[in-house]
């Protein structure tokens, strides 16, 4: 019974056990990521952006386009947002007793690795195409190139961080549910006492003490041709 697991976790009720946490494979991925996270977003908000000695206003970095900085800060941000809260699920995941909702955490694992994964190529291609476009007299001063190069970076590295996650999520589902150590459907025994099919006890497998049948004996109660006796006192 201790290798029975459901969807990549043993029975609820366990000993959370840290360092085995640690050591799982998707925790790891989880921690790589939310750092991945954490360096775009540092790079993009401290150093992306930049202006013209004579300029007052600052613009991205990435070809002065707004909307290359925005969305690294946001990816950023929310990748960030994501790591922790699956990190999260996954300390309370063993403790989920339905088989269920444990199915449903890890589908939700997929869909959300895959579309970060996605997203972050997505973000790669972008922000890379519009560094290489970035004109250097937009920054004669060769500032913040390392951050940009670090961002870009970083968002490649998190394409892969993200599928591998997808990848260990997509596992854990087809590993599903131990039927003999967890059940899906909760039934109330009340329920079950309720809709059982009513028994009542044979009168033709009873005998009277003196030896005749129970079915003669009501015959003879219940007959009508015996007429009504008088009692006298």
């Amino acid at each position: 019974m201790e290798g029975m697991q459901a969807y990549g976790a043993g029975k609820a009720g366990g000993a959370f056990d840290p360092v085995t946490f640690l050591q799982q494979p998707q925790t790891i991925l989880r921690i790589v990521s939310w750092l991945f996270s954490i360096v775009i977003f540092g790079c993009i908000a401290n150093e992306g952006y930049i202006n013209r000695p004579k300029e007052v206003e600052e613009y991205c970095i990435f070809n002065r386009n707004q909307n290359a900085c925005n969305y690294g800060v946001f990816m950023g941000s929310m990748a960030f947002l994501c790591c922790v809260a699956f990190l999260a699920l996954d300390v309370y995941f063993p403790q989920i007793s339905s088989v269920k909702d444990r199915k449903k955490a890890v589908l939700a694992d997929v869909g959300v690795s895959a579309f970060w994964s996605f997203m972050w190529f997505v973000g790669f291609c972008f922000l890379a195409n519009q560094w290489q476009v970035t004109k250097p007299e937009d920054n004669p001063l060769r500032e913040g190139g390392d951050a940009a190069r670090a961002a870009i970076t970083f968002s490649f590295f998190s394409i892969f961080t993200w599928a591998a996650q997808c990848f260990f999520a997509f596992q854990r589902y087809k590993l599903g549910a131990d039927s003999a150590l967890f059940s899906q459907e909760y039934t109330d025994p009340s329920q079950d006492a309720a809709g059982a099919p009513y028994t009542s006890f044979g009168g033709d497998d009873l005998e009277s003490p003196g030896g005749g049948g129970g079915q003669a004996n009501s015959d003879g109660a219940f007959d009508g041709t015996g007429g009504y006796q008088r009692q006298d006192y």
